[in-house]
């Protein structure tokens, strides 16, 4: 069989080396064993997600999560460069679906509305700019 080409017509056709195909949910960490920095920290992270799900209680179109990972792209998610926020929040997504943490890709290209760092001394120097940078 014979293929005939055409003037402009290439046999090879381009690839996007950059492109990835999205990682399986499989693939990704939720849980890096890590505890929170202090009880205070559990504290205040379950007082801000409690008192948005009541104020909200009538409502199903958010996400709230702490202590959750949030992946930005299957590139960062290779690298391990991800971050889990002591709060999130995110609007105008299906608030019923249940998620061990925010995988964008997954989510339509839906970022977090809303991110909050809970600091403490130890870890003011990363949630200033690591994190920082990262949610921004």
């Amino acid at each position: 069989m014979s293929v005939e080409l055409t003037a402009g017509t290439s046999p090879n056709p381009v690839v996007d080396e950059q492109w990835q195909p999205p990682m399986p949910p499989t693939d990704l960490i939720f849980d890096d064993g890590e505890p929170l920095e202090s009880n205070r920290h559990l504290i205040a992270m379950n007082i801000l997600i409690r008192s948005l799900r009541q104020a909200w209680a009538e409502r199903n179109d958010f996400f709230v999560g702490g202590n959750m990972f949030i992946y930005y792209s299957s590139a960062q998610a290779r690298n391990r460069d991800f971050r889990g926020p002591d709060f999130f929040a995110v609007l105008n997504v299906e608030g019923t679906k249940e998620r061990l943490g925010w995988v964008v890709w997954e989510e339509d290209g839906r970022y977090p509305n809303v991110i909050i760092e809970l600091m403490s001394p130890s870890t003011a120097h990363i949630d200033k700019g690591i994190k920082k940078d990262i949610y921004e």
